[in-house]
């Protein structure tokens, strides 16, 4: 079988964690890269042996697959360009900044025959996935009331674009996207919201900083109830996360401190503390894992775990927790229409 052609756009943080999952995979060659702006391709280029492209067009050329790790406010700029290629496209999450352009994204991927891939990695790690099935199989019942929280740091890079809320939507949207989305695949569609935030209180905050700590309720057309908690408060390395799933029948539950009954809370300057990242029991990091079914779904050898639908259901669910949090009131989880094309997998 011939191997597929991945080309990575983005080399920052999560560029490298994805050319390390894709370097996993024995079926796919990593063929070509292309920076962000401001960056640069060589470092990347060098470690894998990828080509180092000057711009999309040239990348497009060399691959079959374009695996999007830039900004959330470019996402649909670079899908849009390589679906209408003919490309497949590997998207990081959120799948975009707004409703609107997520549903133009697989809009534009139907109408040119191309799967849209989100890459919603928390359905790939171990304990999530178990818990899932364990739902499905009835272990608890009817879901009642699902509790979920993601605890870390503010990314510490200087003038990250992660803090500027009009390229990444803040908190809610970079982290609690994840749990947004597992929320409503536990507990199905998600009607509306309420949320607040708050804003850091350190001496070394600044005033205008982003919220740092946001609570969100979502309220699914079942009648469960989702508690979502993400926080960027926390000190460098932190990165924790819990899940409480009650039903009818009882309660399961996920903490990631399970296995460390003591545990720092330590600040650090360590280079590698600049991005929170969580881990995984795993010996295999759930990003590869993620990117091996990626593989299967684009060789019609699997049905994808997650589809580009989910993924714009969860960035539906991210603006209405944004509109709650901005006017204090609850809010409606808009439908928002995907123009219908061709059926591909997405």
């Amino acid at each position: 079988m011939n191997r597929t052609r991945i080309g990575i756009v983005g080399t920052g943080f999560m560029g490298s964690v994805h050319a390390a999952g894709w370097a996993a995979c024995p079926d796919a060659e990593l063929t070509a890269v292309l920076s962000g702006p401001g960056g640069s391709p060589d470092p990347l280029a060098r470690e894998y042996g990828m080509h180092a492209c000057d711009d999309l067009d040239e990348l497009l050329d060399r691959v079959d697959v374009v695996d999007v790790c830039v900004p959330t406010d470019v996402h649909h700029e670079i899908t849009v360009r390589a679906a209408r290629a003919g490309r497949s496209v590997v998207c990081e999450k959120p799948l975009a900044r707004t409703p609107a352009a997520a549903a133009d994204m697989i809009t534009t991927c139907r109408q040119a025959g191309v799967a849209l891939l989100p890459a919603h990695v928390v359905r790939f790690f171990p304990e999530y996935a178990a818990a899932k099935a364990a739902v499905d199989d009835g272990a608890v019942g009817e879901p009642a009331v699902v509790r979920l929280a993601r605890s870390t740091f503010q990314p510490q890079q200087p003038g990250s674009w992660y803090v500027d809320e009009a390229r990444s939507g803040g908190l809610h949207f970079d982290l609690m996207v994840h749990d947004f989305d597992y929320a409503r695949w536990v507990a199905g569609e998600v009607v509306g919201v309420y949320a607040r935030s708050v804003r850091a209180s350190r001496a070394e905050a600044d005033a205008g900083s982003v919220p740092d700590h946001v609570l969100a309720i979502l309220r699914h057309a079942s009648g469960a109830i989702s508690h979502v908690d993400g926080s960027w408060a926390h000190p460098p390395p932190t990165f924790r996360t819990r899940a409480e799933i009650a039903g009818t029948g009882g309660v399961l539950e996920l903490d990631s401190d399970r296995s460390a009954p003591v545990r720092p809370n330590v600040r650090t300057n360590s280079p590698s503390a600049q991005m929170p990242l969580p881990s995984s029991p795993l010996a295999e990091p759930p990003h590869t894992v993620q990117l091996r079914h990626f593989l299967d779904v684009l060789r019609g050898a699997a049905e994808p775990v997650v589809t580009a639908e989910d993924a714009l259901a969860a960035v539906s669910i991210a603006a209405a927790v944004g509109q709650s949090i901005s006017t204090g009131r609850p809010a409606d989880v808009e439908a928002t229409e995907v123009t219908e094309g061709t059926e591909v997998m997405e």
